[in-house]
């Protein structure tokens, strides 16, 4: 079983529904949320007058830790709910994890 991080990065405004389908998913999940400034990947027309100056938009960034498998049925899931919403996501393996 192949552990990866699958990140979730969006607009603020996304946040409540995303963490609402997270916790209401069948699978046993570990995840993380905080608020982040974006750089990048984003048009200028939605960012407003001080992130366009600032070159950053604010953004909510959560991060999962689960199999590889429940990551692409997760990614499956929330792009029917997210469709167009420009949400993105990224994939990275995890070396090692556990508990102190």
């Amino acid at each position: 079983m192949s552990l990866v991080c699958l990140s979730l990065l969006g607009a603020p405004a996304l946040e409540e529904k995303l963490l609402d389908q997270l916790l209401q998913s069948p699978h046993d999940l570990t995840f993380t949320s905080q608020g982040c400034a974006s750089h990048g990947g984003h048009s200028d027309d939605g960012l407003d007058a001080s992130e366009q100056v600032l070159g950053r938009a604010r953004a909510v960034l959560v991060q999962v830790l689960v199999p590889e498998t429940v990551a692409r049925q997760l990614l499956h899931d929330l792009g029917a709910l997210f469709n167009g919403s420009g949400l993105r996501y990224w994939l990275t393996p995890v070396l090692e994890e556990g508990q102190l």
